[in-house]
């Protein structure tokens, strides 16, 4: 029985499908995980969902400051009257609850979660992360323009950080045995190799195109609203998987621009009435 399987056997705890609770059982795949991490003893590590621990004793003998954020009561327990002041226990969800500072990410994070974490770990300052995740979700990560795996993950990762697929994890190594397999990917924070004129802008066209990839862009802009007549916008008659994120920022920066030419017109239009009100023109 491996270690992992011998704590759940001794501990009586249960694995909770329904909080996609796989607990990691090959300590082998454990020791790349940390060592993908490249952590230093002075560094603050963050692990999100700890479980039994196979990589939280690992990393305690990495670092002198390691916190861990646990949502269920029972795994909380379990950490806190094992490691007891070796660590910092954050009792929560780490959806919702602050991430304190740190210099590395580790986690074997469950995919009902995943999106909401890596965007969330992406507004955070940090040095690396080592995530584990399904498979499928790996390949949304790094997916290729035009690929079906490309979506609104694969470009806001892109524009902050270098993300690399490190090795795929077999099923068989978890306890219980999803239904696919997992993927050990590392995440580099970086300068993004483009210019937005509005971050938010860029961000918020990418995700209302990909909320309707099959559609073009420009069907997709003009409903939600960003895309007025008049603007000079590229790319309207594409679909979304079709560009690269560079020419998603274009597409923002146009309507930025556009949008701020409309304004000055609009401004340069309005006259004061004798009275001293403001009167607009909009012919």
């Amino acid at each position: 029985m491996s270690g992992t399987g011998q704590l759940i056997s001794e501990t009586g705890i249960v694995p909770k499908k329904s909080k996609g609770q796989n607990f990691l059982t090959d300590g082998r795949v454990a020791d790349r995980h940390i060592s993908y991490a490249g952590i230093q003893r002075t560094d603050r590590v963050l692990e999100v969902g700890p479980g039994l621990g196979i990589l939280t004793e690992r990393l305690l003998e990495k670092t002198d400051d390691l916190t861990c954020i646990e949502l269920d009561d029972i795994l909380a327990d379990y950490i806190s009257r094992t490691y007891g002041d070796r660590l910092k226990l954050i009792h929560g969800d780490a959806v919702k609850v602050p991430f304190p500072e740190f210099d590395v990410f580790v986690s074997n994070l469950p995919y009902s979660v995943s999106t909401p974490i890596i965007f969330k770990l992406l507004d955070c300052s940090f040095r690396t992360a080592v995530v584990m995740v399904q498979k499928e979700f790996a390949d949304r990560m790094v997916a290729d323009v035009g690929s079906p795996d490309y979506s609104r993950l694969t470009v806001g990762l892109f524009y902050r950080a270098d993300c690399e697929v490190m090795e795929t994890v077999p099923a068989s190594r978890f306890n219980p045995k999803p239904k696919v397999d997992s993927a050990l990917v590392r995440i580099t924070p970086r300068k993004a190799p483009f210019d937005v004129i509005d971050e938010d802008l860029f961000f918020k066209v990418t995700k209302v195109a990909f909320d309707h990839r099959r559609k073009k862009i420009g069907t997709s802009l003009k409903a939600a609203g960003l895309v007025k007549p008049g603007m000079d916008v590229p790319y309207l008659d594409d679909r979304i998987e079709n560009l690269r994120p560079a020419e998603i920022a274009e597409i923002a920066d146009a309507i930025s621009g556009s949008g701020n030419r409309m304004d000055r017109r609009r401004r340069a239009r309005r006259t004061i009435s004798p009275a001293g009100t403001a009167s607009s023109s909009w012919a």
